[in-house]
């Protein structure tokens, strides 16, 4: 007797993860040929306006549409196309803070690696990361090799940070930094949010040379003067001195704990006493077994970017920083899309 599609909220969780990986790249590629924007502007387009636009072949764009609406990111009514409200909401502009441009990241860069994740897991290291030159150990260094690439993913990173970090800007915490030093601050995205929340505050970025070239976009134009760019390696590299405070955001999930003992103790070690160490990042529950931003990102780490590092649970950051030296350690958890926001204080 043939079996028969089940039913019930789980089996259709099941369904969608099945086909989620051909929808989400109908998505990337919906905002790659800018058909959410173009809809904002032209709602209600027929299918020729939209083949007219795009330059797809007619099968091939209603085999990509069908996609879309399949996917819920746009509706077709007596032949008209729109963006769902979804879309229109996150991905139907070309802002930094876009959606579009995560999408359009991830696919090209984190999703393509993600067929190796047997081979990855089993043999220990990212071995993904064959697929781009150099021998360099982690994603983040061999990119510098292909400047094109390299600035789509920091674009996509950009992106992402934007939607992901009100709770971070809005701390009172910040309220009384006076020299903010913030490590992997990428293109000044995040230090850009904070000098325009906080008027009295400056930063000082630092990052891996290729990186800081970016530091000055968008986002930062407005506060050239209150940032200071310093470049380096992570680990090789001493950390400036001179500031009060000090943020890892989006950074030490990429690493072991072991490196990560490393860098709270380089930040320990420039900070005066009464200085404060802030971090923000993903947390995974004591249990880890939840959390989809969050498995998604280790399995990025360990298959592709860095060999490595996970979302960490809370226990973990606040042990770290514990034996590092750090008191008063505390951590405001359950914040947007699974961060979690950690304290310590240099005695």
């Amino acid at each position: 007797m043939p079996s028969q599609q089940k039913s019930g909220p789980d089996y259709q969780q099941f369904d969608f993860l099945m086909n989620a990986p051909a929808l989400f790249n109908a998505a990337a590629t919906g905002a790659e040929l800018r058909l959410f924007i173009y809809l904002s502007e032209n709602p209600g387009s027929d299918f020729e306006a939209l083949r007219e636009f795009s330059g797809v072949p007619a099968h091939q764009l209603r085999v990509l549409l069908q996609g879309i609406c399949a996917a819920g990111l746009m509706e077709r009514t007596d032949g008209k196309y729109r963006n769902s409200a979804v879309a229109e909401d996150l991905l139907a502009s070309d802002e930094p803070d876009s959606w579009a441009h995560t999408l359009i990241g991830w696919k090209e860069i984190y999703y393509p690696a993600f067929g190796q994740m047997t081979k990855a897991l089993k043999a220990g290291t990212n071995t993904a990361l064959e697929s781009y030159p150099g021998d360099e150990p982690t994603l983040y260094k061999r990119l510098t090799r292909n400047p094109e690439l390299e600035a789509v993913f920091h674009k996509a990173m950009a992106a992402f940070t934007l939607a992901s970090i009100n709770d971070l800007v809005e701390r009172e915490e910040f309220g009384t930094v006076s020299h903010l030093l913030d490590i992997g601050g990428g293109d000044s995205t995040t230090t850009a949010r904070l000098l325009a929340r906080y008027p009295n505050m400056r930063s000082t970025v630092f990052d891996q040379p290729s990186v800081s070239e970016l530091a000055h976009g968008k986002e930062a134009q407005a506060f050239i003067d209150r940032i200071d760019l310093v470049t380096g390696d992570f680990f090789d590299t001493p950390f400036p001195e001179g500031a009060d405070s000090v943020l890892f955001s989006h950074v030490l999930g990429i690493f072991s704990p072991e490196q990560i003992v490393t860098l709270l103790k380089k930040a320990y070690d420039v900070l005066p006493s009464g200085g404060r160490i802030f971090i923000y990042d993903y947390n995974v529950t004591n249990e880890e077994t939840t959390g989809i931003y969050g498995a998604r990102l280790g399995l990025y780490f360990n298959i592709l970017a860095s060999g490595t590092g996970m979302a960490y649970p809370a226990d973990d950051f606040e042990g770290w920083l514990s034996k590092v030296g750090f008191v008063d350690v505390k951590t405001v958890g359950e914040l947007d899309y699974e961060h979690g926001f950690h304290i310590g204080t240099k005695p």
